[in-house]
């Protein structure tokens, strides 16, 4: 299989990396906006470096994984569909409703396959939360937490380019809060805090928020996220039911400290950051991804997922800027 990677920053090379060591890639093509840097990771990988993304498309390719800015992706999507070519492609499809619809119907106008990156479905302990909601180990779910907080903001120049925290770094909780307990967000009630680094307020963003999201079961959910947590990197979700309740993320790594006088010691090397985290779970994507496009596998993240994730950010970031409650039917989704 031969396979075309478009943007080599730190995420890209990473995929790079793990294609590099399938088994079931014979050849990599990696191409990046800056030349240089592809040719960078290339050569560190034995793979070869196209000198722009349209000398990567003259390649007899089988398949496109595109890690380049989210700028870029709804384009790209749309001329792999055009290639005739399946493409993976990290979250986000694009920033906005139509930038994404419009990928969409690219996609399956061609009949090609997209699978989207949100990697926490594929880690074991999501997994597990997966299977004792569905088996009925927690009885009747009632109450979900989740916890996303990075150890240190992102340079002030991605901050304008990133689409804000919601759809940035909660997306991936309101995607993983759908595939874990199989319901669907109704309502949210989401808020925010711009008290910290200025750089925020000047993106006319927020550096750490918090909302409520009510499923189509009556289950109530909390999702909250920050840009700097000084502990360390610290990803979680709990699922509480009449039955019983459990914990994602809740490890000897997790920069989380008791004070009671009993309590577990904290970590001693608590997650630097989100690609020591997930590092399985980059891998398992990509290697599902691969059994896709060989056929062996039905597609385990499609552009429509990404979108209804989308759609729940859109609606707490209008939440967020209006200050009140928003149904999810004020969000549109017609494409």
């Amino acid at each position: 299989m031969r396979i075309g990677l478009i943007g080599t920053g730190r995420i890209g090379a990473f995929h790079a990396g793990v294609l590099a060591r399938h088994p079931e890639v014979e050849s990599l093509v990696l191409a990046d906006a800056a030349p240089v840097r592809a040719a960078e990771v290339a050569g560190a990988l034995g793979a070869e470096a196209a000198p722009t993304v349209d000398a990567l498309f003259d390649h007899a390719l089988d398949a496109v994984v595109i890690a380049s800015a989210t700028a870029a992706h709804a384009e790209l999507i749309t001329r792999a569909a055009g290639a005739g070519l399946p493409a993976f492609c990290e979250k986000p499809i694009a920033l906005d409703l139509p930038g994404t619809l419009g990928a969409l119907r690219a996609a399956e106008q061609a009949g090609t396959e997209l699978q989207l990156g949100f990697m926490r479905r594929f880690d074991a302990g999501y997994r597990a939360a997966r299977e004792a909601v569905r088996s009925g180990r927690l009885g009747r779910l009632h109450t979900v937490r989740a916890v996303t907080s990075d150890p240190a903001p992102p340079p002030a120049a991605y901050l304008p380019l990133s689409g804000g925290l919601f759809k940035d770094c909660l997306v991936h909780d309101f995607d993983i809060l759908r595939w874990v307990t199989g319901r669907e967000v109704t309502e949210v009630y989401a808020t925010g805090s711009d008290t910290g680094p200025a750089m925020f307020r000047e993106a006319g963003d927020v550096d750490t928020a918090a909302a409520v999201l009510t499923l189509d079961d009556g289950t109530l959910a909390t999702a909250t996220a920050t840009r700097r947590n000084g502990a360390g990197y610290d990803v979680r979700m709990e699922l509480a039911g009449e039955r019983d309740q459990i914990a994602v993320g809740l490890d000897d790594r997790t920069p989380l400290a008791s004070v009671e006088p009993d309590g577990p010691d904290p970590a001693d090397k608590p997650w630097p950051g989100f690609l020591e985290r997930f590092a399985p779970a980059y891998e398992a994507e990509l290697d599902a991804f691969v059994r896709l496009v060989r056929g062996e596998a039905a597609n385990p993240c499609d552009g429509r997922e990404a979108l209804e994730a989308l759609r729940i950010a859109e609606a707490c970031e209008r939440s967020r800027r209006e200050r009140r409650p928003v149904r999810l039917e004020e969000i549109g989704s017609a494409g």
